[in-house]
């Protein structure tokens, strides 16, 4: 039942995707009785079609976090945040767009990584039954540097 509804959710996201060309390509407001859109971009058309390339991609790794089995699946959130952060500059019409994304994905990434390697190794840890000491004596240990990244895959 949730594979369909989730395959369902996969199939219709390039729908969404051209959705922008509903949208009217001949003025930088779009009136409605509901609200009022103004740009600075070329047009409405174009606004949406920025937008719809961002939120896609957001809606789809979305689908893929909350649907992942895998231990790894945090480290999704690193092009998820990145996405968020040029939606964001999107909607406040920051003239930056995707230029300064990298600078906000530092402390992100800081606090992402290290986590998502602790969890790996706890995992690793207790697949292969070694007790925390035995890990921490291991991590104090000096390693030259292509010790330490083939240490990474192994």
């Amino acid at each position: 039942m949730y594979g369909g509804i989730i395959v369902l959710l996969i199939a219709i996201s390039p729908y969404f995707f051209y959705v922008y060309e509903s949208f009217p390509s001949d003025s930088q407001t779009w009136e409605t009785s509901f609200f009022t859109i103004t740009t600075s971009y070329a047009n409405i058309q174009v606004y949406f079609w920025f937008l719809t390339g961002k939120i896609v991609p957001i809606y789809l790794l979305l689908l893929w976090f909350f649907t992942c089995k895998n231990w790894w699946h945090w480290i999704i959130m690193a092009p998820l945040s990145i996405y968020i952060f040029q939606l964001w500059s999107l909607v406040n019409q920051s003239s930056s767009l995707d230029e300064v994304e990298i600078y906000y994905m530092f402390p992100v990434m800081l606090v992402l990584v290290p986590c998502v390697y602790l969890i790996r190794a706890k995992i690793f840890n207790n697949i292969q039954g070694n007790d925390f000491e035995k890990f921490e004596e291991d991590l104090g240990k000096k390693r030259s540097v292509w010790d330490q990244i083939t240490d990474l895959f192994r």
